[in-house]
Order: structure tokens, then C-alpha cells, then sequence
């Protein structure tokens, strides 16, 4: 790994595991992505194999902090509850132990929508706005990350919340895939993205919306529709935003392990 990065960073999806050494004072790759497509039997096995590998491709030395994006809540120390988009056998897994077990090191692992909006927060759209940010990806489903004063609340499944006049679970509603499925106009999504994003308003009050996903290139064509008060502004990293904020989120976790580990002594 080359010496102008600090951490190395990993997203996992449904389709593609991305990795990538980050420079953190920039908040971009250090070097290019390497992507493998994600087995089609996306066991626990076969994806931590799969990001050792990356790992072994970059040669990331011990000491660097890893951080994993994941598609799932993710709390330490707590067996996985709930999986959508890799192998159910990932059901009942601790999925930082596992990927810890498989690389050989201790590895950090945090919710892809949760890194995506710590990077955006940190180095893209965000950067320097205090209160409440939420970042929402719009793609398949609808992700959330919350952020207070720099603060991430994690694991957030607002892209659940339930709409009001019984228009049901919002990012079956409103996500960019049902945009895609009814070949709606982007006018036309707009109105149902502004019943989204106007009860996550009446609901959280936020100082800002970041709205991301691959969509976000073309955001001239629906951001400008959208009938809210909260300023709204789209994502400026995209798809390095998991791997940027994982890793950054990886390197937090390791300064403050070292700062309790020297109070300790």
C-alpha cells in the first residue's frame, strides 16, 4: 500500500465488493479500486475470502486500520439479525469476527449507508455542516445515515418509514429501482420523493438532506422538484463513498483505541 494512505477501505454489495487504499487527508484513493464481483453464493466464507485477497493485493500493512462497508445494521460484539442482499447464512454471524478471523487482523466494520454518509460528512457534500444531516441513498432500496455535529447515529432504516395516505413502506414507493420499474418521468418521481423526504422534515427537522446514489450524477433533473423547506444537495463522492468512509471510520476507531491504551498504562 502506498504511503500516501492511512487506512484502507472496503464496500460490499450485492453485486461487486469494491476496495481501496484511502488518503485520508485528501478523503480520496490513494490508488485505483480493485473490484470483484460478488459470488453468487455470497456465503461469509466466500465474501471474507474474497476481501482477503483485496487486502493481499494492496499489501496493507498490519498496522493500517481496515474498515468494511456492509449491507446490514451492524452492532459489535452482536450476531447479524437481518440480511437483503448477500447469502442468509450470514444470519446469526458476528460479521466483525468473521472478517477479523478470515484477514488475520482486527478489521472495523460499519452499515454501507452509514459509511457513505460519514464521507460525505467528512470530505463531500456535508463537509463543515453542523446539526443534523441525513444522507440518504437512493438505488435499489432507500439507505440512511443520521449525523449530529459530525456524530453518526447508526444503523437507521428510515428508507422503511411508513408514508402517510397508505402509500405504504417509502422505498417501495420512492426509491430510484421503482423509478425504473414504472419508466417514470423524473418530474413525476420527484412529487413521490417529496413525500418522502417532506415526512422525514415534519418527523427530524434536519439542517440538511444529502442525497446520493449512482442517480445523484443527474440530480439536475429531480432535486429541483422536489417540494421541501430543508436544503438539499447531492452527494459529491458517489460510489468511493463507502469505501472513503469505512475507511476513515476505521481510522477513528483505531486513534481512539490508542488514546484509551495509553491512558490505560
Amino acid at each position: 500500500m502506498i504511503e500516501t494512505a492511512q487506512a484502507f477501505g472496503v464496500d460490499i454489495g450485492g453485486s461487486g465488493i469494491k476496495a481501496a487504499p484511502v488518503n485520508l487527508e485528501k478523503g480520496e484513493f490513494a490508488e485505483p479500486r480493485l473490484k470483484i464481483l460478488t459470488p453468487e453464493k455470497s456465503t461469509p466464507q466466500a465474501v471474507a475470502d474474497i476481501v482477503r485477497q483485496q487486502l493481499e493485493h494492496f499489501e496493507v500493512p498490519e498496522d493500517a486500520p481496515v474498515g468494511i462497508a456492509f449491507p446490514a445494521p451492524i452492532k459489535p460484539g452482536k450476531p447479524l439479525d437481518f440480511m437483503a442482499n448477500l447469502d442468509q447464512s450470514w444470519i446469526g454471524v458476528d460479521v466483525t469476527e468473521e472478517f477479523s478471523e478470515a484477514c488475520g487482523r482486527p478489521v472495523v466494520v460499519v452499515n454501507d449507508a452509514d459509511a457513505a454518509g460519514i464521507a460525505e460528512q467528512q470530505f463531500g457534500a456535508a463537509k463543515g455542516q453542523n446539526g443534523l444531516v441525513i444522507a440518504t441513498t437512493l438505488g435499489t432500496g432507500i439507505g440512511t445515515a443520521l449525523i449530529y455535529d459530525g456524530v453518526l447515529i447508526p444503523n437507521t432504516e428510515l428508507g422503511h418509514i411508513e408514508l402517510q395516505n397508505g402509500k405504504g413502506d417509502a422505498e417501495k414507493y420512492a426509491a430510484s429501482s421503482v423509478r425504473d420499474k414504472l419508466d417514470m418521468s423524473y418530474k413525476k418521481w420527484a412529487k413521490r420523493l417529496t413525500k418522502y423526504y417532506g415526512l422525514m422534515e415534519k418527523y427530524f427537522n434536519p439542517d440538511l438532506f444529502v442525497v446520493g446514489g449512482g442517480v445523484s450524477r443527474v440530480s439536475e433533473k429531480f432535486l429541483p422538484y422536489i417540494d421541501i423547506k430543508t436544503p438539499m444537495v447531492p452527494a459529491k463522492l458517489r460510489n468511493e463513498a463507502g469505501i472513503i468512509g469505512a475507511a476513515y471510520y476505521a481510522s477513528v476507531k483505531a486513534a481512539k483505541a490508542a488514546e484509551a491504551a495509553e491512558a490505560a498504562k
